[in-house]
């Protein structure tokens, strides 16, 4: 959806408009409705884990929220530690015969899944009576590792403490983080994984304007991208996964590339021989926090869980995963135009400046990615300031007091050119209106 603020409008509320791009011929039907997507959408607030609104929470806050729905049907098997030392607990429910393995947070900053994790948690141990539990303990053993990076949780970044992507250490298993899932998974063998991440919230679905809230993968277990019967489970899964998140994100449900990586967990896990499914939390409308995509997962991932249980999975057509539309373009957050930049010691000239945030769903950390005529640029925001002078700020300019792409998003928009009756400041966020 793209989104086209007026400068008058501000303060106020959005317009908003949004289309379909031209994309594939539709998938095929789902399944009849026979998941209990339904069901767990009613009953989510009521097994909604509190303290964890906010999705930059730390080891300690994380832990301190699930602590209470531990014990009972929801038993802690082993622990490790991370490269700082901070707990990585390993959770168990059921005493199925069917193994699966669920790991999330491996990138400290992709908190979605730990939170719907700590929900699937708690509905665990609340409600081990209903249907839905009682049919996955019956026929699977659920094994977690939520927060797996709590070093980087704790830095709300990317890397863990070493600074590793701890993603890319299946290979080379050097970070005490990814030795601690392997040697989970080498004792597990678990027939199905689920590698459980946040992306971009700036990615379209395809070619359409369509904001991507879940891309799926099964990913590919060699460099020929081959389907095997272990893989074609996994699509079957994803497939299951596109019914039970329908309808909480429709039409927002993407493919993630399947290009095979040798040293990502994802793709190892699917060559060591675990049908694996990645979810990716994408972006949702007025959805900072990633509540609604919270919820989502809880829904897929309890609907999945029951598939597998039950063997229901074996059901489903992998062509439903298999003909979404893959992940598309990133489009860059805010677009300044109409606007007369005057760079202090320089002409002034018309141009327009594109702006994406290190934290796009926060609108934090704006960084200048374009400058010009970006008369077609597109952008999830518009800020019109026809009339209006940018003005860079000293933190935007370089040595020689030029300004360039890269730099922090820091100017003003003023009346005139030497900065008096400002309109607008940027200072790295949104624009914040002045009087």
């Amino acid at each position: 959806m793209t989104r086209h603020f007026l400068v008058a409008a501000i303060l106020g509320t959005a317009a908003c408009s949004g289309t379909r791009g031209a994309g594939p011929p539709p998938p095929p039907p789902l399944p009849s409705p026979t998941a209990p997507s339904a069901d767990l959408i009613t009953i989510y607030d009521a097994v909604r884990v509190p303290g964890l609104e906010d999705r930059r929470f730390n080891h300690a806050t994380y832990w301190r929220a699930v602590t209470p729905y531990l014990g009972g049907s929801v038993t802690t098997v082993t622990e490790g530690t991370s490269a700082e030392g901070r707990e990585l607990r390993h959770l168990s429910f059921g005493s199925g015969e069917t193994t699966v393995l669920l790991w999330s947070q491996m990138h400290g900053n992709e908190s979605t899944a730990s939170m719907a994790l700590a929900d699937i948690i708690r509905f665990f141990h609340d409600r081990p009576d209903h249907p839905l539990a009682r049919r996955i303990a019956r026929g699977a053993t659920i094994h977690m590792i939520p927060m797996l990076n709590p070093d980087g949780a704790e830095r709300f970044r990317r890397r863990n403490a070493q600074g590793i992507d701890v993603n890319r250490d299946a290979r080379r298993l050097q970070t005490p983080e990814g030795k601690f899932l392997k040697a989970v998974r080498d004792a597990l063998e678990p027939e199905f994984g689920f590698n459980l991440h946040d992306q971009s919230a700036a990615v379209r679905v395809g070619r359409s304007d369509r904001i991507v809230a879940i891309a799926l993968l099964a990913p590919a277990y060699n460099e020929a991208r081959d389907v095997d019967a272990k893989r074609r489970r996994a699509m079957q899964v994803a497939s299951v996964l596109v019914e039970a998140m329908d309808p909480l994100v429709g039409g927002h449900i993407a493919k993630y590339d399947d290009t095979f990586t040798p040293r990502a967990f994802g793709d190892l896990m699917a060559a060591w021989g675990s049908s694996t499914i990645l979810i990716e939390s994408g972006g949702w409308h007025d959805d900072s926090q990633k509540q609604h995509l919270r919820k989502t997962n809880f829904v897929g991932i309890l609907s999945a869980l029951d598939a597998i249980a039950t063997g229901r999975y074996a059901d489903y057509d992998p062509a439903v995963y298999d003909n979404l539309e893959f992940n598309g373009r990133s489009v860059p957050d805010l677009l300044v135009a109409g606007g007369t930049l005057a760079v202090p010691g320089a002409p002034t000239l018309a141009a327009d400046i594109l702006i994406r945030y290190d934290r796009p769903l926060l609108r934090e950390g704006g960084r200048i990615v374009d400058i010009g005529d970006l008369g077609e640029a597109q952008a999830q925001d518009t800020l019109r300031v026809d009339g209006l002078y940018i003005i860079p700020l000293p933190e935007a300019l370089d040595e020689d007091g030029g300004l360039n792409t890269g730099v922090p998003a820091m100017f003003v928009a003023a009346e005139d050119s030497l900065g008096r009756r400002v309109r607008f400041r940027f200072e790295r966020g949104p624009p914040q209106r002045e009087n």
